[in-house]
């Protein structure tokens, strides 16, 4: 027997609250500290700026490890969210969008994808398209590019930017009744 009042599931999941979205402005402040511990171990450690240690001062090494654990649970609870809003349709699971990044090689093309996954469904949600998820996964990658290659504290900064808008968008598109489903966004 069927209970819902003749509701499907999108709009049963729809109905009940949603999870948060991930608080942006602790990674923002991640990436801050992160800075600010290169800097005092560069003014500490003046070898460093001439070629990198193999074993970074532990407080280095906390902040890195301390921005990247937590850009990770946002990924999660991005993917939370999107799975709570489609009723479990969403493609990607939460925690394989969070272990998917350590996957050495993978990783790179993981944090290009995710993205692009996340701005077609925001996507799907409106009338008009919001996001293109080319670009979408490719501001993503690049920062995350510049957080392996470049410098840690930038990249964290760059990620969370990038994590900033992509919340600014979902909390958008979640606000949003679905557009109907006459036809593919231009942008997908």
């Amino acid at each position: 027997m069927d209970w819902s009042g003749g509701q499907s599931q999108e709009q049963q999941a729809e109905s009940k609250a949603l999870a948060p979205l991930p608080r942006v402005w602790i990674g923002y402040l991640s990436g801050v500290a992160t800075m600010i511990a290169e800097m005092i171990a560069v003014t500490v450690h003046p070898e460093l700026a001439k070629e990198p240690l193999l074993i970074p001062p532990l407080y280095l090494f906390l902040a890195n490890f301390i921005s990247l654990i937590y850009w990770l649970v946002c990924v999660y609870e991005y993917h939370v969210v999107l799975a709570q809003a489609t009723a479990g349709a969403y493609p990607i699971k939460p925690l394989r969008a969070a272990w998917f990044h350590l996957i050495p090689i993978y990783g790179l093309y993981w944090v290009f994808k995710w993205p692009r996954e996340l701005a077609r469904f925001v996507n799907g949600r409106l009338e008009a398209p919001l996001l293109r998820p080319h670009q979408t996964g490719l501001r993503v990658f690049i920062a995350f590019a510049v957080f392996l290659v470049l410098d840690r504290g930038l990249g964290m900064m760059l990620l969370f930017w990038a994590a900033s808008y992509l919340s600014r968008c979902l909390r958008y598109a979640l606000a949003a009744r679905p557009a109907p489903p006459g036809g593919q966004p231009p942008f997908s």
